[in-house]
């Protein structure tokens, strides 16, 4: 499991969203994006999809991502 709270684009709140992680500054789960992925959604529509999260902040989650999926556990 990742452990997101290093990344900046992320936060986490108990009493938002059941203290899921959301993207910085939205009330949209990182899991939303992962999802949408997997159903073949690119990431620029993505960030159309959701209004409010950013590219860049897709991108630092994409990438913080595939660090820790390679940093040894």
């Amino acid at each position: 499991m990742i452990d997101w709270s290093t990344c900046e684009a992320v936060e986490r709140n108990p009493e938002r969203y059941s203290g899921a992680w959301l993207f910085r500054g939205t009330r949209v789960p990182i899991a939303a994006l992962f999802e949408n992925l997997e159903d073949d959604v690119p990431a620029h529509q993505f960030v159309e999809l959701f209004p409010g999260v950013t590219l860049q902040q897709v991108r630092a989650v994409l990438e913080y991502a595939a660090r820790s999926a390679l940093t040894p556990a």
